[in-house]
């Protein structure tokens, strides 16, 4: 009896373990960052949680890219976004 109930405790916490472990398996896929193009702005934006595409504000999405800078250049490849302004050079 009590070893039964070992072995159905056992398996229980493998399988505790397992599922936790599909879970944050996952998690890399909602984590990063997105370019999106909203209509309201009529910019390239980059956002840090998936986007819901509602074809209302936000009309397309590319990514999840890992780090800001990967966004950013992947936002100068995307032929629907307009091309960021050139910053102003400091006068002296």
């Amino acid at each position: 009896m009590m070893k039964s109930l070992f072995i159905k405790s056992l398996l229980l916490a493998a399988l505790t373990s397992i599922g936790a472990t599909a879970c944050f398996a996952r998690w890399p896929e909602y984590s990063g960052y997105w370019v999106v193009g909203n209509y309201a702005t009529r910019k390239c934006e980059i956002v840090t949680s998936n986007p819901v595409i509602d074809g209302v504000v936000i009309w397309f999405s590319s990514g999840p890219y890992k780090s800001l800078d990967d966004a950013k250049l992947a936002r100068t490849t995307i032929r629907e976004c307009p091309p960021e302004p050139a910053a102003s050079p400091a006068s002296n």
